[in-house]
């Protein structure tokens, strides 16, 4: 495991008895304490009309974290293109990369990362169907970063120059033939959307086309994962995820809540079910238990690198997961 990088996801969530302040103050300090560990990058998610996640102004929460550390990579997983032009995201990347050069990752999603409304809502027409190519919005941007013709009648200021990376994120088969086509590294949500992941990667590697940007496929898995002192306290611990999908499920979604001895009586079978398929790709336990896992996991998916997702309720729990987890890589 020593071999490959080690990233994290954070979507900013309220947790139970907080607020927005709190969950953006718990994504400042998960930040300052992955990068001591010496993680690659900690992403930031863009989610809509979602009343307990903190992150949805992802461009702003970028630079809000990146002023608050010092070299660690942050970026977007993802900025979810349909409620964006073009050219208002690479204004927005090439400001944020001349604050803090070398620093910044633009994850690009496929997706509004909402309902159909709010979609409408953040960008009206411009997202529906029939006016929106994915593949294309890309391009444009590709084209405002790296413009050099001084007639071009439209250039992004700053942006026009930016190194920023670009990355496709996926969570299913249709982002994989995209970001081997045009020869970008390749992000899968199985934190959450675990059936495609092998699938996608099969799809990304078979088709990847070498680029300026890249010339061999690269794929980073999101994952949950949660360390603890001992299997127990971390099974424990992962009922706050448990709960927090089971909100997604029934559409009674909560603040992030604390962790139960048990979730009996907290769902019925069905429910537990669905909980169980969307978090197949959640691994909890100790060190050594957790080393096993994920030595299997790299060796069934061949990740140059993982994102993990840590949604814990108690935030010293929490950092310590994230230090165990480190431990487990460098071990």
């Amino acid at each position: 495991m020593n071999t490959i990088k080690l990233s994290a996801l954070d979507l900013s969530v309220v947790t139970a008895g907080g607020n927005f302040q709190n969950a953006i103050e718990r994504t400042v300090k998960v930040a300052q304490h992955i990068e001591s560990l010496g993680y690659e990058r900690l992403w930031l998610a863009e989610h809509h009309n979602m009343q307990y996640i903190a992150s949805s102004a992802t461009a702003v929460m970028i630079g809000h974290v990146a002023g608050k550390t010092n070299y660690i990579r942050i970026g977007s997983g993802g900025i979810m293109l349909p409620n964006h032009a073009p050219l208002a995201v690479a204004e927005q990347f090439g400001t944020l990369d001349t604050l803090y050069p070398g620093r910044i990752d633009l994850g690009l999603g496929r997706a509004p990362g909402t309902d159909q409304a709010t979609a409408m809502a953040l960008r009206k027409n411009f997202a529906s169907p029939q006016h929106y190519d994915f593949a294309q919005n890309i391009v444009e941007l590709q084209g405002y970063f790296g413009n050099t013709d001084e007639r071009t009648r439209v250039r992004a200021f700053p942006g026009e120059g930016a190194q920023v990376p670009l990355w496709i994120l996926g969570s299913s088969t249709d982002s994989a033939y995209l970001a081997a086509a045009l020869g970008l590294p390749y992000a899968f949500a199985s934190h959450f959307a675990p059936n495609d992941l092998m699938h996608a990667i099969s799809i990304y590697r078979n088709n990847f086309k070498p680029s300026e940007h890249l010339q061999q496929p690269y794929v980073m898995p999101c994952i949950n994962v949660i360390a603890a002192a001992t299997d127990q306290e971390a099974q424990r611990l992962t009922t706050s995820i448990y709960q927090m999908f089971l909100g997604i499920i029934t559409n009674t979604r909560k603040p992030l809540q604390p962790p139960v001895d048990s979730m009996d009586g907290l769902w019925d079978l069905q429910a537990q079910a669905a909980v169980a398929q969307m978090t197949r790709y959640t691994f909890a336990g100790s060190k050594d238990t957790l080393r096993l896992k994920l030595n299997a996991f790299r060796e069934a998916t061949g990740a140059d690198e993982l994102m993990v997702n840590t949604n814990v309720y108690d935030l010293d729990a929490r950092l310590q997961s994230f230090s165990l987890l480190k431990e487990v890589f460098e071990d």
